[in-house]
């Protein structure tokens, strides 16, 4: 399963690579992008994960950028 999310108030593409590489590390997380010229998220990972994933997901963004906001693309 693949979601794709929009980062409001992504300033900095090495905060960006941080979370992307944070985010591949979570369980069932196949694949993760953030895009910092979209600022657009994409996450692939195993479809009865995908709830936890992505709130999880959301949790490390508010801790390595405090001011980003996760939407649904």
């Amino acid at each position: 399963m693949t979601e794709k999310f929009r980062l409001k108030g992504l300033g900095c593409a090495a905060c960006a690579a941080k979370m992307e590489d944070a985010i591949c590390k979570l369980d069932g997380v196949k694949s993760a992008t953030v895009n910092f010229m979209t600022a657009k998220l994409t996450i692939e990972g195993e479809d009865e994960k995908m709830p936890a994933i992505i709130q999880e997901a959301e949790r490390l963004i508010k801790k390595l950028e405090p001011d980003v906001v996760m939407k649904k693309a």
